[in-house]
């Protein structure tokens, strides 16, 4: 359970700037990269949306920063309501959210209402060599109205969860764990995300 259940309930007992920071950028693509739940909430989220995003593509991430208790932060996503993240999810055709899930299994879980992209995302990722699939979990698939994968203007996007396993592949730690940094499976990964957006 969520200790908040909207973003204004959040913001009423958490302090911007201490307890989460947003940041966004705007592109001149039909897409925006977020991620709902980055920093300290969802780690390493934050990170690949910005890359996938770049400067083509409209960047969006609400990280926790507290430190600790970060997933005290977590609202979720069909009632992620944040309204710098909507008016971010408004202005393109189309929003992919990147989240983080747990598991030991390197993989990525997809949902969202875009069927079409979520399978050519599914189908390059599979041919980098990823692990991929449509998300098993009934809780995690993205097919409601209001989640904010969907709320860009087209009604329907993508969202990837990446399992735990996966992502502290995708970094290497450093300075005992507290900072991850990139490597090679990283750029591989944004790469080839990024391949389906220039199609």
């Amino acid at each position: 359970m969520d200790k908040y259940s909207s973003f204004d309930e959040l913001r009423r007992c958490e302090i911007e700037g201490h307890d989460y920071r947003i940041r966004l950028r705007s592109g001149l693509s039909d897409f925006a990269i977020i991620a709902p739940h980055g920093g300290k909430i969802e780690r390493g989220t934050s990170q690949i949306a910005d890359a996938i995003a770049c400067a083509e593509h409209s960047f969006y991430s609400f990280d926790g920063v507290k430190d600790k208790n970060n997933h005290h932060l977590h609202i979720t996503s069909d009632r992620f309501d944040e309204p710098q993240a909507l008016r971010v999810a408004g202005n393109v055709k189309t929003v992919i959210a990147i989240h983080g899930a747990k598991g030991k299994k390197d993989a990525i879980y997809t949902g969202g209402l875009d069927r079409i992209l979520e399978q050519r995302i599914l189908d390059v990722l599979h041919t980098a060599g990823f692990t991929a699939e449509h998300d098993p979990s009934p809780t995690r698939q993205g097919m409601g109205m209001n989640n904010i994968c969907n709320r860009g203007r087209s009604g329907q996007g993508v969202q990837l969860e990446l399992t735990q396993s996966l992502r502290k592949r995708i970094f290497n730690p450093v300075n005992g764990g507290i900072n991850w940094i990139p490597n090679e499976l990283f750029h591989l990964l944004v790469q080839t995300i990024r391949a389906v957006l220039a199609g």
